[in-house]
This record gives structure tokens, sequence and C-alpha cells, in this order.
């Protein structure tokens, strides 16, 4: 499956699949194959940083 492109679907899905089933980013990345910078760089872009601590894109 490819990742939505709108950052703000790109946000709701990747928070989604982190709250149900996976325990990390790099995780989640790993499982879909899909490169870990690109997705921060493009969540960060539109105002989100990965927090660790809640395994989130929260706003900056």
């Amino acid at each position: 499956m490819a990742l939505p492109k709108d950052p703000f679907m790109l946000l709701s899905y990747v928070n989604t699949q982190l709250r149900d089933n996976f325990s990390s980013l790099e995780e989640l990345c790993k499982s879909l194959g899909e490169d870990e910078g690109a997705v921060s760089g493009t969540l960060e872009n539109a105002g989100f940083t990965y927090d660790k601590d809640l395994n989130r894109f929260v706003a900056k």
C-alpha cells in the first residue's frame, strides 16, 4: 500500500498505525518498506514532530 501524499492524511494514517499496530516509527516504516526519514520529513514540513515517548507525531 502506498502512503498518502497529503501530509494531514499521512499524519492520520501513521498515528493510527502507531497507536494500533506498531511500537515505533522505525518498526512501522520497516514493515511498510518506507524510508523513515522521508516520512518524518514530510510530517515535519507540515508542522509535526515524532515523540518517541508517546509513539506518535505531535504538533511542534
